[in-house]
């Protein structure tokens, strides 16, 4: 027992207590995408969520950790299966090299939650028009083939962008980058919402918005501050960081909107909140606080602007989740490039990188290390997602969006048989894409009775032997 590793029971019973804060994200993330949607879609946004925990706890024990963190495999692109099944993580000596004060399980646990939120916030981007029974198996597949990958390249000790120099504390390429890029592929193959164009979309109950907002927010302290996988100085500069970021976002985005349409926008704050919190997430144990406030102005400018030119170039990403975390990620982390310090990443705890600050603490070539990051975890989950979603779609069954009818009605109804209220408001336009579908659906029955019919006729007229 000699061998025995002594835990730091402090840092341990942080990071579990940041894994359960990580955990509400996802739950919140259905509330934030809930109230964002028609009250006809509402209940679907949330089920997936919690798909999304259900599927990746599963697919995070089976093999998942292993592919991304085992420290055994010399692959610069993804593990092996060195932990499958929860193999090697239960002794006494069992412990990651890149993390030696805390129990593998513990570890495990707490990245999981990182993998959840990420397979839920994809679904943004096809909202209202998904079918959810091939989500389930979507999820179980991309988290192996896409975030997997990514992580462990940012991650692991033997992760190709992590030796090449790429900083990311929390997840801007494997989490925002990686999830946005394959919303929008989603968005792509599924094509527009009926209605885009002709009638105005609009979130029916921003009391969800908020509240998602506020377990977002509250939640993102641990993902961030538990980053640091300690109970220590870093810790508290990431939270710092992550709460004055999201703070100036919120403010950021309201102004703007203020300046464009003369109003507050209560939806408006929490998109620039979250923006914020998209933003500090690659950087919030590189930066002080001043380079943090800086982080959320400009990240929450970019997507403020990103999710206006997007309806213009005529993308349905419907919950802007390729808007928001796709250009935030992206921003954050070259951001991060630009403005991370030395003497932050001296404070004890986070994963160890060599000693590099950004291109205005010295280090000239850690924005090209940035961009590098962001255009492969881009390419690598858009081109993947896409092809993915496509052989999908073929398979019997799991054909990905909706019918016609089932979209004008709701997705709830359709594909749950349940709804989020009692009563779902229509708009006018909703009820004319009903007659019209109903219409449809009757012409179809007609011509199929008329064919019955004349092959009645024929069988009649044939003479008798």
């Amino acid at each position: 027992m000699a061998d025995e590793v002594e835990f730091n029971t402090g840092d341990v019973g942080f990071i579990i207590i940041c894994a359960g804060l990580v955990w509400f994200m996802t739950p919140g993330l259905g509330y934030f995408y809930s109230g964002m949607a028609r009250s006809k879609s509402a209940l679907s946004l949330i089920m997936v969520c919690f798909l999304a925990i259900a599927v990746v706890s599963v697919q995070w024990w089976m093999f998942g950790f292993s592919l991304t963190f085992s420290e055994t495999s010399g692959n610069p692109i993804i593990g092996n299966f060195k932990y499958a099944f929860g193999h090697h993580m239960n002794g006494p000596k069992d412990v990651l090299p890149i993390v030696p004060g805390l129990p593998i399980s513990v570890f495990a646990i707490f990245q999981m939650m990182f993998a959840i939120i990420t397979a839920g916030l994809i679904f943004g981007g096809p909202a209202e028009r998904m079918r959810v029974l091939p989500t389930i198996v979507f999820i179980f597949i991309w988290t192996t083939i896409v975030y997997d990958p990514i992580a462990y390249w940012s991650w692991s000790e033997n992760g190709w962008l992590r030796k090449l120099g790429s900083l990311d504390f929390a997840g801007g390429t494997p989490v925002h980058i990686a999830s946005g890029a394959a919303g929008l592929a989603y968005s792509l193959v599924l094509g527009k919402r009926q209605g885009l164009g002709k009638e105005k979309f609009k979130p029916h109950n921003l009391s969800n918005v908020f509240l998602g907002t506020a377990l977002l927010w509250f939640g993102w302290f641990g993902f961030n501050a538990g980053s640091a996988l300690g109970a220590n100085a870093r810790a508290g500069m990431a939270f710092l960081t992550t709460n004055l970021s999201t703070a100036v976002g919120g403010i950021t985005w309201v102004l703007i909107d203020y300046h464009r349409e003369k109003k507050l926008s209560a939806l408006g704050f929490c998109s620039g909140a979250v923006a914020g919190l998209v933003g500090i997430t690659p950087g919030a144990g590189f930066v002080s606080p001043c380079p943090a406030a800086a982080i959320g102005l400009i990240t929450a400018t970019v997507c403020n602007f990103g999710c206006k030119i997007k309806g213009k170039i005529g993308i349905d990403d419907a919950l802007d989740v390729f808007g928001v975390h796709c250009l935030g990620g992206i921003t954050g982390n070259l951001l991060t490039g630009l403005f991370a310090q030395k003497y932050i990443q001296d404070l004890d705890g986070g994963y160890s990188y060599k000693e590099q600050g950004g291109w205005l603490d010295g280090s000239w070539d850690q924005l090209l290390f940035q961009f590098i990051g962001c255009v492969a975890g881009f390419f690598w989950s858009f081109c993947i997602t896409f092809c993915l979603l496509k052989i999908l779609d073929h398979i019997p069954g799991l054909n990905i969006r909706v019918e016609r009818e089932a979209e004008v009605y709701g997705i709830d109804q359709s594909e749950m048989g349940e709804v989020a209220y009692d009563y779902v408001s229509y708009t006018q336009a909703d009820l004319m894409n009903m007659a019209s579908a109903i219409t449809l659906t009757n012409n179809s029955n007609n011509i199929n009775i008329a064919d019955e019919d004349k092959t009645s006729d024929i069988a009649t007229d044939q003479p008798t032997h």
